[in-house]
C-alpha cells in the first residue's frame, strides 16, 4: 500500500514496472537529434486526416497501438487509459479512445500531463485498483497554435522566449509485474504563480514550479540530487532551463552535470528554427517514452527524476489580464536490482 512521506511525496510499496513504451512524432521532431529513437515519424501534419485536431487524435490512437504491439499486449489487458492533451476539454484523447472499451481517465495538467498520468497510473496499480495502465499524452503544433495563440495563417512573429509545440504522442505501459524500470516515488506539485502574464514565456513561468517540486521531493525523501543519474524537466526550453538552474543553485542545489530539459533535447536549437526549444504535452512524453526509456533499459541510466511542467492558463484568462499559474509533478523511475 502506498504511504506518504513528507508533505507532497508518495512512496510506492510495490513499485509498478514500466513494461514498455512508444512514441510517434512529426517531421520537424524527426529532423532533430533524437530521431532514431522514435517508433514512427510522420511526414504529413494532417496524418491522413482532414484536420489538425483529428491528426492529434490519430497520433494518440496509433501510439497506444504501437505500445501494445511492442509489449505483446492487447487493449483487453489494460485496466485504465489515463490521457489528456492541450485541446479544449481534452478532446484529442476523448475522440482517440471512444471506440476502445477500456476505462478512461481524462486528465489535464497542460504540459505536465505525462507525469500526472504516470503518477495516477502508478498509484492505481500500487493501491490494488489496477493490474495494468496505459499512461499517455499528446500535442500538435498546429492545433496548439490555434488553441492558445493564433491560427498559422495569421503569421504572428515569434518572441525571443517562445518555444515550438512538439507534434507527437508518447505512451508508457505500467504493470504490476515485469523486469523494467520501476516507479518508486511520486511527488505531486503545488500550483506556483509568480505573476508572469506573457503567454510566450512559458519557460520563465514554469521554472519556479519545477524548482519548488524538485526541492520538495528532495526534502520529503531525504535524498540529494546526486542520488539521480538524471533530473529531467519537461519543456522549460533553454530560457526556462537557465532560470531553473539559477533557482536551484540559489537554494543550495547544484544541478550541473545531471540536469537536462526535454525541450532542449528534442530539437537542435542551433540548426532548427524553434527559438528556445520544444514545448507541449508531447515534448516530455516522446522523449521519455523513446529515448530515456531506451537508456534505462540498457542500464545507461538507472535513476531518473522525471519532472514534467505545465502552465495552467487559457487564452480567455490571459486576455482578461490574469497571470499564469504553473505546476510540476515529479516521478522517480529506478532500475531496482533483483
Amino acid at each position: 500500500m502506498s504511504t506518504r512521506t513528507g508533505k507532497q511525496t508518495v512512496v510506492l510499496s510495490n513499485p509498478p514496472v514500466v513494461i514498455g513504451g512508444a512514441a510517434i512524432v512529426g517531421k520537424k521532431e524527426g529532423d532533430g537529434p533524437l530521431a532514431r529513437y522514435f517508433d514512427q515519424i510522420i511526414d504529413d501534419e494532417y496524418f491522413g486526416e482532414k484536420t489538425f485536431e483529428k491528426a492529434e487524435s490519430r497520433l494518440l490512437r496509433d501510439t497506444l497501438a504501437k505500445t501494445l504491439e511492442k509489449c505483446g499486449k492487447s487493449a483487453q489487458d489494460i485496466d485504465f487509459i489515463i490521457s489528456g492533451d492541450l485541446q479544449n476539454q481534452c478532446t484529442a484523447a476523448s475522440y482517440a479512445f471512444r471506440d476502445v472499451q477500456v476505462s478512461f481517465i481524462g486528465i489535464y495538467g497542460a504540459c505536465s500531463t505525462m507525469a500526472e498520468s504516470l503518477a495516477l497510473g502508478a498509484m492505481l496499480i500500487d493501491g490494488g485498483a489496477a493490474e495494468m495502465t496505459a499512461c499517455m499524452t499528446s500535442s500538435h503544433f498546429c492545433s496548439a497554435e490555434r488553441q492558445f495563440r493564433y491560427p498559422l495563417e495569421f503569421g504572428s512573429q515569434r518572441t525571443p522566449t517562445s518555444q515550438w509545440t512538439v507534434t507527437g504522442a508518447g505512451c508508457i505501459l505500467l504493470g504490476k509485474q515485469g523486469n523494467g524500470p520501476r516507479i518508486t516515488h511520486v511527488t505531486c506539485g503545488a500550483i506556483i504563480d509568480m505573476g508572469i502574464k506573457d503567454a510566450n514565456n512559458m519557460g520563465g513561468a514554469m521554472a519556479p514550479a519545477a524548482c519548488d517540486t524538485i526541492l520538495r521531493h528532495l526534502q520529503d525523501t531525504g535524498r540529494s540530487l546526486d542520488y539521480y543519474d538524471l533530473v529531467l524537466t519537461g519543456d522549460l526550453g533553454s530560457f526556462g532551463r537557465s532560470i531553473l538552474t539559477r533557482l536551484l543553485k540559489d537554494n543550495g542545489v547544484d544541478p550541473e552535470g545531471r540536469y537536462e530539459d526535454c525541450g532542449c533535447m528534442i530539437f537542435d536549437l542551433e540548426r532548427q528554427d524553434v527559438v528556445c526549444g520544444g514545448s507541449g504535452c508531447g515534448c516530455s512524453a516522446t522523449v521519455l517514452s523513446a529515448y530515456i526509456l531506451e537508456l534505462m533499459n540498457q542500464k545507461k541510466l538507472n535513476r531518473v527524476l522525471f519532472v514534467a511542467t505545465g502552465a495552467l492558463h487559457s487564452p480567455t484568462w490571459i486576455q482578461q489580464g490574469e497571470s499564469i499559474p504553473c505546476i510540476a509533478h515529479a516521478v522517480s523511475l529506478e532500475n531496482i536490482p533483483e
